[in-house]
Order: C-alpha cells, then sequence, then structure tokens
C-alpha cells in the first residue's frame, strides 16, 4: 500500500541564494520522494504564507529551520502510516494540522515541500512518470513555453516598468521545436544587446536585463530579433507581458505610477487605454496581471475591452486560490490564471483550482517562482493536467533550464502520441 514510515527535510539555497525547504517521504517499499519548493520576489497579497524565521543573524531573517522543525516533530509523526496513494487525504492531514486559513502555523513551505514529496514517493512505488501518476493515461500535450527573455520590475535593476518581456513559440509543431526557435531568437536579441553597447547580463529568471530606454523600446527590440531570427511575429512566435501592475498601484489614492521609467501616475481608465493601444500595435497574446490585484471593477472592464483579443491572466489576482477564481468567473474577470503551486500551498488544492479554471474555460499556465531550485515538478504537472502552457523563465540558469529538459525527455517518452500546442 506505499506506507509512508519517515518524513524528513533540510534548508537547502534557492536560486537567489536563499533558504528554502526541502522535504524527503520514504515509503515502506523503500521508495523515496523528495521536493523543494520555490519563492517569489513581487508576491501576491492573499498567497499562503511562506514560513521565514526572522532571525537577523541567519540569512538575513530569511532562515526555515522553523519549516524544517515543523515537518519533523509535527508534520512526520502524523503521516507515517498513512499510504502516500491517497494524496487528496495526505494534504487534507496537512491543512488540519496547520489549521489556519493561510497555512502561517506550520509554513506553506514546509507543508508543500512534503505534499509534493508524497507525490513524487507514490509514483515511484507504483513504477509511473510523475506526469502519469498526476494525470492518468490522458496526459500527451506538451505546454507552449512563455520564456521570459527580458527582464524588468522587480526582476531587474533597469527602468522597465514591466516585470516579464516573453516570447511565446507557438507556431512550432513540437516542444523540441519551440526550444529551438527560443534558442535562435534569444541568441539574436544578444547579439542586437552586444551591438547596441547594452550589457547582456541576466536577471533572476534568466532574462537579459539591459538598461533600456523605456518599455516600447523593450517590445521594438523583441520584434527585431524574432525577424532577424528568421521568424515572422505574430505567427511564429508572439509576445507576451507580466506586467505586475500591483507593484505600480498606490491603493490610497487608487492610481498607478510608473514607478521605473517616467514617474508618470495613470487611472485605472488610462491603464485600459494603454494596454488597448498596445494589443493594437504589437502581437500580443497575453497580459499577465495588467491590473492591481484588487481592481476588481478595472478588470471586469479590461476583460470587456480586450478579452476576446488577447489573454488576461491573473496571478496575483487570483493566487491559485478556489475562492478568488470563483469571484473572477462569476465577475467575468481575466479568462485564464496562473498556477504557482506554492500560492496555494497543496498539491490536491492545486489541481482542484485547475479543474475549476478548465471547467470555466479559463486557460491554465503551469508557473514557476523567481526564486527557484532545480525540482521539475512544475513540468510534469504542465503534462499531466494538459494545461497547455507554462512559465518558467529564459533559456538560461539551471534552475530554469531543468525544467525544459524535463519536458524534452517527457515529449521523447511520449512519442508520437505527444502534441503541442495551447489548451
Amino acid at each position: 500500500m506505499a506506507w509512508i514510515v519517515d518524513v524528513r527535510a533540510r534548508e537547502i539555497l534557492d536560486s537567489r541564494g536563499q533558504p528554502t525547504v526541502e522535504a524527503e517521504v520514504v515509503l515502506d517499499t523503500d521508495h523515496v520522494g523528495r521536493a523543494a519548493v520555490p519563492s517569489g520576489a513581487s508576491c501576491g497579497s492573499h498567497e499562503a504564507w511562506e514560513l521565514r524565521d526572522g532571525d537577523p543573524v541567519r540569512f538575513g531573517g530569511k532562515g526555515v529551520r522553523q519549516a524544517v522543525h515543523h515537518i519533523e516533530e509535527t508534520i512526520r509523526p502524523a503521516l507515517v502510516d498513512m499510504s502516500a496513494l491517497d494524496q487528496r487525504a495526505i494534504d487534507q492531514k496537512l491543512i488540519q494540522l496547520d489549521g489556519t486559513p493561510n497555512k502561517s502555523q506550520l509554513g506553506a513551505n514546509a507543508i508543500l515541500a512534503v505534499s509534493l514529496a508524497t507525490a513524487r514517493a507514490a509514483a515511484a512505488a507504483l513504477g509511473l512518470p510523475l506526469y502519469r501518476y498526476l494525470g492518468g493515461v490522458s496526459p500527451y500535450r506538451l505546454p507552449v513555453p512563455l520564456l521570459n527573455i527580458l527582464n524588468g520590475g522587480k526582476h531587474a535593476d533597469n527602468a522597465l516598468d514591466v516585470q516579464e518581456f516573453m516570447i511565446a513559440p507557438v507556431g512550432a509543431s513540437s516542444f523540441q521545436e519551440a526550444i529551438e526557435w527560443a534558442s535562435r531568437v534569444t541568441s539574436t536579441l544578444k547579439e542586437l544587446l552586444k551591438s547596441q553597447g547594452f550589457s547582456t547580463n541576466v536577471g533572476d529568471e534568466g532574462g537579459f536585463a539591459p538598461n533600456l530606454r523605456d518599455n516600447a523600446e523593450a517590445l521594438e527590440l523583441l520584434l527585431l530579433a524574432i525577424e532577424k531570427a528568421g521568424f515572422v511575429p505574430g505567427k511564429d512566435l508572439v509576445l507576451a507581458l507580466d506586467v505586475a501592475a500591483t507593484e505600480w498601484y498606490d491603493p490610497e489614492t487608487r492610481r498607478y505610477r510608473r514607478f521605473k521609467s517616467t514617474g508618470e501616475t495613470l487611472t485605472t481608465e488610462q491603464m485600459i487605454r494603454l494596454w488597448e493601444g498596445w494589443v493594437r500595435s504589437y502581437p500580443l497574446f497575453s497580459l499577465e496581471d495588467p491590473l492591481a490585484e484588487e481592481d476588481w471593477e478595472g478588470w471586469a472592464a479590461l476583460t470587456q475591452a480586450v478579452g476576446a483579443h488577447v489573454q488576461l491572466v491573473g496571478d496575483d489576482l487570483f493566487v491559485t486560490h478556489p475562492m478568488r477564481l470563483r469571484q473572477g468567473i462569476r465577475s467575468g474577470v481575466a479568462n485564464a490564471i496562473l498556477i504557482k503551486l506554492n500560492q496555494i500551498g497543496t498539491l490536491t488544492e492545486t489541481l482542484d483550482v485547475i479543474d475549476m479554471a478548465h471547467r470555466a474555460g479559463y486557460r491554465t499556465i503551469i508557473s514557476h517562482r523567481s526564486g527557484e531550485t532545480e525540482d521539475t515538478f512544475i513540468a510534469d504537472l504542465a503534462v499531466a493536467t494538459n494545461a497547455g502552457q507554462i512559465k518558467t523563465g529564459a533559456l538560461a540558469r539551471t534552475e530554469r533550464v531543468a525544467k525544459y529538459n524535463q519536458l524534452l525527455r517527457i515529449e521523447a517518452e511520449l512519442g508520437e502520441v505527444a502534441t503541442y500546442g495551447l489548451q
């Protein structure tokens, strides 16, 4: 029955050199599942609680020894002798042990690490690939990658307000071809930046972080790179943005401030007109968090204005939470949701939110965080749920490339039954 006999945890480092939690679940079959959790830079206020030690002597207060202690002293005794094959029961037990709405007692980082490690252990015990264990016999679709190749906002020290400028190879025939195309565009962009005297240093997620004049220059540069690489913008590759507009928003004045470029302030109506103009002017496929997380009226108006022409993704808006997604569905807000495991804190809750989104006709994008590890769980999750899209950074930095490599392995394993493309 794959009974749990031990649960272990340790403090490891993420891609920013900050502590994070890694857990291992050991079964009576001698199979072991291991998982490490990521951490975000720009976080929605409604996300599950990431427990940090707060001791300034260690890692500036960002240590996670307390979360590790909770796994070893509270979670381990409760899970021993439970079946790893009953993921929902495991996750319900973890939620019950914590007893808070946002998992602040034990820490979502402690809970999620154990939840994911349990799934890995169960898959190993059954001799199944993780994506097959999570999704059954139906997974076959490889996701379109949204590759963050220019960084701004909180992810880079430059003058770009928009946090992520991405390319999506929607015209490719396979995931492997999509990665080849993205690599060509990335290499071309690097040469363009060099030729214009810009730095080719990279940000947290592997994208370049040049000090461009403004957001429009970044968009034009991406289009030029796509064309010079031999592709047609809007057909072979399209553009996607993560605005992270909550970072622009002042709730007291109810205005948005372009905090890194011009400094001008905008009303919600002016923001909507801004995005309408960009959708008309550029081959924009996706806008993530183009308005603040509590600007529900603005979101509804924006969805009405451009929702038929562009993917409107709620990240900080929905934070992978069923109550907020349900509110969005009822209000006609957005048409897609970003899925981040650590925003909600357990695998089961994440799968339930994905199912809710699909039933409502919302697209789903499985996503990494800016502070990542070499863990590739989200690659398997994207295939298991037939999500159709994945966000996991640029083709740089091993913690990002690891996810792409896992997807390449899955595509090869699926062989002729593998398909590629949007949901």
